[in-house]
């Protein structure tokens, strides 16, 4: 069984940036390449990264983890010891953590608003884990939270509570009411994390898997899915100017059951377009390739679709607010899709 490196990034939940990286450092070396130069693993290979995957969440560095397999568990004991002393450190973090969130909880059942130092302070606790945010983001989305005005965070909490008002009375998404909120939330996502695709995905997770975070902010997993849905709706409602009735009609369900599957290719392409790759490159292809296969997922094989959706793109800025994506980006999958159909055609393959 050989892997392409995104099906292996697809299967182990990695990025493909992540296991260049464990190439660049020979921690990870695939065994074979095909013979347009792709990476391809095997067996080995694969059962080799997830012994990195298992020592990874020890938070050993990557050079104790090639140290460790290398030399066959050489230095084990010191690195258990030194796991423990960390843990003990993480423990007394915890604590100070649930003492401040009881203190805010305690304001808050008190009708008083947490001030922003309150919120700030426990954002970079939780930062402190490493689990989501590298440093240079707390920055950014401490910057962010900074630049805010008493209105606006007022009108986000009162924003989050009608959302919420509406779950509880089992409004569905799809309705009116629902949708006519769905414009302040994308436009909230937006601002509250700069519109970028990387800390878009990254709040998510955070939102869906912390306590933490959903105490203080009032966001959890099904609010996220359920405005992710009535999102979809009004979206929808702006490809109608462009796509037909049956040309829309199985799209919705498609695109929520791709959703996760397309936060994380725009969050690696963002990050790809960030650092200037280019899209006629190896890795550009490749990730190209992936985007290709989603849309024809998404939207079938008629290349006339296709070409009324990059139209739909370039032409109405609201079906991309809260989504990560930007011009840039479109320009750069435009390119790349475009680079890698004319290269089937050359070869003789299907396009779609």
């Amino acid at each position: 069984m050989l892997l392409k490196i995104g099906e292996l990034a697809k299967r182990t939940g990695l990025t493909v940036r992540t296991l260049h990286h464990y190439d660049d450092i020979k921690l990870l070396c695939p065994s074979a390449r095909s013979d347009a130069g792709y990476r391809l693993y095997n067996r080995k290979d694969i059962e080799r990264l997830h012994r990195i995957q298992a020592l990874r969440r020890m938070d050993l560095s990557l050079a104790e983890i090639g140290a460790l397999l290398e030399n066959d568990g050489a230095g084990l004991q010191q690195v258990i010891e030194q796991q423990i002393a960390l843990l003990d450190r993480q423990a007394a973090k915890t604590i100070e953590l649930r003492d401040r969130l009881k203190a805010l909880l305690e304001r808050v059942a008190h009708n008083e608003e947490p001030d922003l130092p309150d919120w700030l302070v426990t954002l970079e606790m939780m930062a402190m884990y490493d689990k989501y945010f590298t440093s240079e983001e707390v920055a950014k989305l401490r910057e962010i939270k900074a630049q805010e005005n008493r209105t606006e965070i007022t009108e986000s909490m009162a924003l989050i509570a009608d959302i919420r008002a509406l779950m509880d009375s089992r409004v569905p998404p799809e309705s009116e009411e629902t949708q006519a909120l769905s414009i302040p939330w994308m436009a909230l996502a937006d601002r509250r994390m700069d519109g970028d695709a990387r800390l878009i995905r990254k709040v998510d997770r955070m939102h869906r898997y912390e306590p933490v975070a959903q105490a203080l902010t009032g966001v959890d997993g099904a609010m996220i899915d359920y405005m992710a849905r009535a999102s979809l709706t009004y979206r929808v409602s702006i490809y109608g100017k462009y796509l037909s009735e049956d040309e829309l009609r199985s799209m919705p369900e498609r695109f929520m059951a791709h959703r996760l599957r397309i936060m994380d290719l725009t969050s690696e392409l963002a990050e790809m377009v960030a650092r200037g790759g280019d899209p006629r490159s190896a890795e550009g292809q490749e990730l190209s390739a992936r985007w290709f296969e989603l849309s024809v997922d998404l939207w079938g094989r008629d290349p006339e679709v296709h070409m009324k959706v990059r139209a739909a793109h370039l032409n109405e800025p609201y079906l991309l607010v809260g989504t990560g994506f930007n011009r840039d980006m479109l320009d750069f999958l435009h390119a790349g899709i475009g680079w890698l159909v004319e290269q089937r055609r050359m070869n003789g393959l299907e396009i779609l």
